[in-house]
């Protein structure tokens, strides 16, 4: 790829990996409220893995506003969305559940000249 090419000391966070971009989110109980990721590629895809362990069926759906969906989204699965348009956020879970995020995405400047 041509940054590979003019940015020889930037390295991909995965060798197999089509996103850029990664981010661990550990708070013990991770939670988002409604929100766009604006900085995003607009035309990317974002992938969000949930782990931890949680009942997935009372708490921490996945809620894509704009579709008027509630997904639940268990432990060790992901979903696909493009989330620099599509508001999205996820609901609480009980007080001794652990909930983290693995987001991986590719942010728009990626795409500056």
């Amino acid at each position: 790829a041509r940054i590979e090419k003019e940015s020889p000391d930037m390295h991909w966070n995965f060798a197999k990996s089509i996103f850029a971009c990664c981010t661990f989110n550990f708070c013990p109980q991770t939670v988002t409220v409604k929100h766009l990721d604006h900085l995003n590629y607009l035309f990317g895809w974002c992938a969000i893995t949930a782990l931890g362990n949680f009942n997935h069926q009372k708490g921490g759906h996945f809620v894509l506003w704009d579709l008027g969906l509630v997904i639940e989204l268990p432990p060790g699965w992901s979903i696909l969305i493009p989330s620099a348009y599509l508001r999205h956020s996820n609901t609480i879970i009980g007080v001794n559940e652990t909930r983290y995020l693995f987001t991986q995405y590719t942010a728009g400047d990626c795409f500056t000249l």
